[in-house]
């Protein structure tokens, strides 16, 4: 019995029914992918990983890490733009709401890492740049600073472990709890995540089923001393919100500014802990462009 079946369905959902109808959502989800894809399952020492694949065979490689409570779906908004230049590898990690094993790997133990080098293994690929967002940006960054010779670039969207959390996965655990009042877990989510009522009414919808069902990671992210940030060669982009209600924004910039040798630091004036509408300026920073976006 391999970690990933200790449980089953009921080790992140809620209930059997919930995982069900989240599952039905993610799969309607795929079917409307915009760009052609395959649909990829790779063995890991943590249970079956699904990686979405799209973009020509023979372009560089470009590994994509969603942020807790979220899978490869996330992305669907940025892929069009960066499969024209890529091969994407959006990757549903373990123990989140998507299609790959339950297993939870310690955070910061050397496990994360490990499953990954089995993806990455399992694709093919002996490195990629990374693109990763929260929860993924955090797993990006672990990788490349235990594995920096599989990660050609970096591209990470308010990354966790750099400043301080704020909240983080404390209030997901209560807007997890809060089944009865989908109104309140809307108005947490709108001001935890940065999100507009109107303009973001899809995701603000996505984000309150999910966590009616999903049962998140209580605990905090592992903050990357310094010394380990010193040792990142490769270029470095990193995009937050100013405004964000998770990780103190500023205290990363301020770190990767002063630790990173190679980054490139943009902060988005008056955004939240959600990020969109970056895929032209990772786009420019993947192909070789260093300027700040």
């Amino acid at each position: 019995m391999t970690r990933a079946s200790l449980g089953g369905m009921t080790a992140i959902y809620k209930s059997e029914a919930g995982g069900r109808e989240l599952r039905e959502r993610y799969l309607r989800e795929l079917a409307a992918w915009p760009v052609p894809a395959e649909h990829v399952r790779v063995p890991t020492r943590e249970g079956e990983t699904f990686v979405l694949v799209s973009g020509p065979r023979d372009a560089p490689p470009l590994v994509l890490l969603h942020g807790s409570g979220a899978n490869a779906s996330m992305w669907r908004g940025d892929v069009a733009t960066w499969s024209r230049h890529f091969r994407t590898y959006a990757v549903d990690l373990v123990g989140e709401p998507g299609l790959s094993a339950p297993s939870r790997p310690a955070l910061g133990s050397g496990a994360v890492a490990a499953w990954l080098d089995d993806v990455l293994d399992g694709l093919g690929l002996t490195g990629a740049a990374f693109a990763g967002t929260s929860l993924g940006g955090w797993t990006a960054l672990d990788y490349a600073v235990r594995r920096p010779e599989r990660v050609t670039r970096l591209a990470l969207l308010c990354p966790g472990g750099v400043g301080r959390q704020k909240v983080g996965w404390v209030v997901r655990a209560v807007l997890s709890r809060t089944l009865s009042r989908r109104g309140g877990v809307r108005e947490s989510a709108m001001a935890v995540a940065g999100l507009d009522a109107e303009r973001d009414r899809e995701a603000l919808d996505s984000v309150v089923l999910t966590f009616t069902h999903f049962n998140p990671r209580r605990e905090r992210l592992p903050v990357f001393p310094d010394e380990a940030l010193r040792g990142l060669a490769m270029p470095v982009l990193v995009i937050a919100g100013d405004r964000d209600a998770m990780f103190d924004s500023r205290g990363t910039a301020r770190r990767i500014r002063r630790c990173v040798p190679r980054a490139s630091v943009k902060l988005l004036p008056g955004a939240g802990h959600a990020i969109f509408g970056q895929a032209a300026s990772i786009t420019g920073f993947l192909a070789g462009d260093r300027r700040p976006a």
